[in-house]
């Protein structure tokens, strides 16, 4: 039984927002797997492959600015369980898809898109999560934690999926992935509460930790399910913000190289390396995990050099550093001749770039606090406006000039995003 002096509930629930994280990128990245297969069922070709991947983002683009405003509203909990429901949906209606059915592309795009209209939430009701729940001087690593979720959910599903794939055809691939999604989801209700007043396994101890180290006054606990805490978005604040704007292109950056290894990776390594499918899967493998390692270094280290020299150095300077060198990463890993060092160089790039992604996210609740689902989801309308483009951007710039400029254009946008983060100030707070 857990210490009444001491309790740990935010660290578990901060590890299934991390399972969360893992679900919501195997739907999203599973059609990136069975990508060849769909393609030859469907007669679809790359470019067309591509709109699918770029509808997916335009609708999780497209509903980020209200799915911060419904995290703030009806808070994590809700929101993030109706979420998941929808993701379980959207993709079982994949795998429902018929062969020979007219309009597959159409009906394919419109899924997808839905898909991402559901997806949206994930984030920006993590963030909201955080704000309530997590002291300063954890964010950076509970958002490495989260965020970890995506190299998992990327990185270590590749060869199951493929098993399925190869042995029960790609629709068992999309049947996974929802079954996983609604049973993650239930947990998450059965065990999540929106603010850790509500909790009744959070000790006095806990409670006291967290409210010491937040950044702003927490709103009050609810007192029924019908009756949400106020919101207090500073609407007017977050428009003002300069620097909104350098963390939304910073954050397009991000999402612009991000999507090359979630869409793209596997069929590059496939297609231009020269790898057959399982080894394929097995070189997709690599970007994902040094995403999952380098995100979690990535938010400890941001809280240690926060500690040591401020917030804008831990934030900041970490950020635009880590994508500096993810442009080296990516110029290199395209130019070698090697497959196997190609895979493993351009795997570095991945993980370099992932040590940013807690500084995106903590930085929006260490300048947002109480707004900071609405803040944070505006930062990720940006990355993922940069992930649809890549989406379709990259093949069509591929076929035209070839990968390596792919990757050349890639690593131009980590330069102007390390660019973008010498302009932000998370020490000035909108509520101060």
């Amino acid at each position: 039984m857990m210490s009444a002096e001491r309790s740990r509930i935010r660290f578990f629930l901060a590890f299934w927002l991390f399972v969360l994280s893992g679900v919501a990128f195997l739907d999203r990245t599973n059609i990136s797997i069975a990508g060849l297969q769909i393609s030859r069922e469907y007669g679809l070709g790359n470019q067309r492959l591509g709109w699918i991947f770029s509808a997916f983002l335009i609708g999780y683009a497209g509903f980020q600015l209200p799915a911060g405003w419904l995290a703030a509203r009806f808070g994590p909990r809700k929101v993030l369980t109706l979420g998941v429901l929808w993701w379980g949906v959207a993709t079982a209606l994949t795998a429902l898809l018929p062969s020979g059915i007219a309009h597959a592309v159409l009906l394919l795009i419109g899924i997808r898109f839905a898909l991402g209209a559901g997806e949206a939430v994930i984030y920006p009701a993590a963030n909201q999560f955080v704000a309530r729940w997590v002291p300063l001087e954890e964010r950076g690593f509970i958002n490495g934690l989260i965020f970890a979720g995506v190299g998992a959910g990327s990185g270590l599903t590749p060869p199951l999926l493929t098993w399925l794939i190869t042995n029960q055809g790609w629709r068992a691939a999309f049947w996974f992935s929802a079954v996983v999604g609604l049973v993650a989801g239930a947990v998450w209700w059965y065990a999540a509460r929106d603010t850790p007043e509500e909790h009744p396994a959070v000790s006095p101890a806990e409670l006291r930790t967290i409210r010491d180290g937040l950044t702003f006054t927490p709103a009050p606990a609810v007192s029924s399910s019908s009756d949400p805490a106020p919101t207090g978005i500073s609407w007017r604040a977050i428009f003002h913000r300069r620097d909104l704007s350098a963390l939304m292109a910073g954050y397009f950056s991000f999402g612009y190289i991000a999507w090359i290894f979630f869409s793209w990776f596997f069929l590059y390594m496939a297609q231009v390396r020269g790898f057959d499918l399982k080894s394929s899967a097995l070189y997709t493998m690599l970007p994902f995990l040094s995403m999952t390692v380098c995100c979690l270094v990535g938010g400890a280290l941001s809280d240690r050099l926060t500690r040591s020299y401020g917030l804008w150095v831990g934030r900041c300077g970490l950020a635009a550093v880590a994508l500096l060198i993810t442009a080296i990463f990516l110029v290199l890993g395209s130019q070698v001749h090697s497959p196997q060092l190609a895979g493993v160089i351009l795997a570095g790039g991945a993980g370099a770039l992932y040590l940013s992604q807690s500084s995106f996210w903590s930085v929006s609740v260490d300048i947002a606090g109480r707004s900071s689902a609405v803040f944070s989801s505006m930062v990720n309308m940006g990355g993922q406006i940069g992930g649809a483009i890549t989406a379709s951007l990259t093949p069509w710039i591929a076929q035209r000039f070839g990968w390596t400029t792919s990757f050349a254009m890639a690593a131009a946008f980590a330069v102007m995003g390390a660019l973008c983060w010498l302009t932000v100030h998370p020490e000035r707070p909108l509520d101060a």
